[in-house]
């Protein structure tokens, strides 16, 4: 009865909220036979549950090199803790623990997410998608091949990927992939380049997804500023 109760519980999550309501419904299948029905009413969501997105995202780079460490369930956890408060991040991090176990296309769910949420808020999913992948010091290969994909099942521009990616490694080139210019622009082009990620980056262009995500994107304007200073300096740029 326990295994047909979890079937039971992804099937109606499928149906009635897509790929995403069907591994959290599978979740809180697996959860009931350890909860009584209060504490599972508790972690109910509704289908723009941006969290539940999150974890099931989170996951997927936290397996993809095969292992799932401590350092980037911690940098899970903490991150839900800051953005969303101690009660909330319990209660999700009790599903995320059932999500790590299952298997789904990563493929679906990210479409779904294309088709669901606005690419603003896209955009804020990579950047901490990154973060995860990052949180033992080092980005893994697979980390990266895994979350470029999900970039382009997203929808995600490719220099909006790559601009981003740049802000997680130091490189000859990183400041210029950041501002999505090729390094013999000129220094008009630069200055242009700049005025345009200032814009696509500030954090009032997330202020829809609420307080939570503001801290995410005023670091990644932050590291837009950091880029042209740093061209700035080196070409003397006035």
């Amino acid at each position: 009865m326990g295994s047909w109760n979890k079937w039971l519980w992804g099937g109606l999550g499928w149906a009635f909220f897509g790929p995403i309501g069907g591994i959290l419904g599978y979740a809180m299948g697996t959860m009931s036979q350890d909860f009584n029905a209060g504490e599972l009413e508790r972690t109910d969501t509704q289908p723009g549950d941006f969290g539940v997105v999150l974890l099931i995202l989170a996951g997927t780079v936290i397996k993809a090199d095969g292992k799932i460490l401590k350092s980037e369930l911690e940098f899970v956890k903490q991150f839900f803790v800051d953005q969303f408060g101690v009660d909330y991040t319990k209660e999700r991090m009790q599903l995320f623990k059932e999500m790590l176990r299952q298997e789904y296309s990563v493929r679906d769910v990210c479409v779904q997410i294309k088709q669901n949420m606005d690419y603003d808020a896209r955009v804020q999913l990579l950047h901490f998608l990154f973060g995860v992948s990052n949180a033992d010091g080092e980005i893994h290969p697979r980390e990266v091949a895994i979350i470029q994909a999900m970039s382009r099942y997203m929808g995600i521009h490719i220099t909006d990927y790559t601009s981003i990616k740049a802000m997680f490694y130091s490189d000859m080139n990183a400041s210029y992939k950041i501002l999505e210019v090729n390094p013999k622009a000129s220094d008009d082009d630069v200055k242009h380049a700049y005025k345009e990620m200032a814009i696509r980056y500030h954090p009032d262009k997330v202020t829809h997804l609420g307080e939570e995500f503001k801290k995410s994107a005023t670091e990644k304007f932050q590291k837009v500023n950091e880029a042209y200073e740093k061209i700035k300096t080196q070409r003397g740029i006035k």
